[in-house]
């Protein structure tokens, strides 16, 4: 698999300038960098010798990757998700569940995390999925862990690739950039600079449920700037449930989401294609 995605084409890195966070509810603030590091620790994660959120568990090693970052044009059979152009393939849901405009601002080939993520009006289940991101310095340089960059790519709703400033940005381990969050963090950590750009291509085999009862769980991948950081994990359940991610039985197919936490972060490049296995079933 790494192997094919070398020969894919590339474009340079291209810098993207400072930007300030937004502000809070009422134009509040956000909460200060102690504050998001100060992110409850949940239970033993099974197979591992590690807590949810431990502070104690190690940083996944630093890995410079080769440039420029794979940025391939879409397959033919890809369903391109955003185009530099518009929003068109994507809405808002509010916590009511109505569903609105996806209103994050779109400009020279990228789009910004606004207020509130927005999700795909089309849904997937198993899929191949390329999506490139950046984040950019704060205003305010002491910002960081999660109050710095921090985004995410939510398989289904729900199961959550990390994205966050992850360059010379400590937080807890299964909460950097590349983690499948709260549950593996990254086998390496090859996040470049802010305001440089980094791809992500996700291989995503969806649970399947019969009523209440997992019957077989989620299986993720990871290719990021190129280099594997995640192995065929099979996941535990939804990645924002604490103290363990759990799952929620739900359809096969569930929109993609890209979540607003604290920027600012940008995307640009994102395709998708549907995964149906080997014809004739071989």
């Amino acid at each position: 698999m790494v192997a094919a995605l070398s020969a894919i084409p590339a474009v340079a890195q291209q810098a993207a300038p400072p930007q300030a966070p937004p502000a809070g509810k009422a134009g509040k603030a956000f909460e200060t960098p102690e504050e998001y590091e100060l992110h409850p620790e949940g239970s033993p994660i099974p197979g591992q010798k590690w807590k949810v959120h431990d502070l104690k568990r190690p940083q996944p090693p630093k890995v410079t990757p080769g440039l420029p970052i794979f940025s391939p044009a879409p397959p033919s059979d890809a369903i391109i998700l955003f185009n530099g152009k518009d929003l068109s393939q994507w809405v808002s849901r509010a916590r009511g569940g109505a569903v609105g405009e996806a209103k994050w601002k779109v400009e020279n080939g990228y789009v910004e995390m606004g207020q509130g993520g927005i999700e795909t009006m089309e849904k997937f289940g198993d899929c191949q999925l390329h999506v490139e991101w950046t984040t950019l310095p704060p205003t305010d340089p002491a910002r960081h862990g999660q109050g710095r960059g921090n985004s995410g790519v939510s398989l289904m709703g729900r199961y959550e690739l990390q994205v966050l400033s992850g360059y010379d940005n400590k937080t807890y381990a299964d909460g950097g950039a590349g983690s499948i969050y709260g549950l593996f963090p990254p086998m390496v950590n090859p996040t470049r600079p802010e305001g440089e750009w980094n791809s992500y291509d996700a291989f995503f085999e969806a649970p399947r449920f019969e009523g209440d009862k997992v019957v077989k769980p989620a299986y993720l991948t990871l290719v990021f700037n190129g280099i594997l950081v995640q192995h065929h994990v099979e996941l535990l359940g939804t990645t924002s449930t604490l103290p363990l991610a759990k799952y929620q039985p739900h359809a096969p197919e569930e929109p993609l989401r890209l979540d607003s936490h604290v920027g600012p972060a940008r995307f640009r490049n994102i395709w998708i294609r549907r995964l149906k296995g080997y014809e004739g079933g071989y």
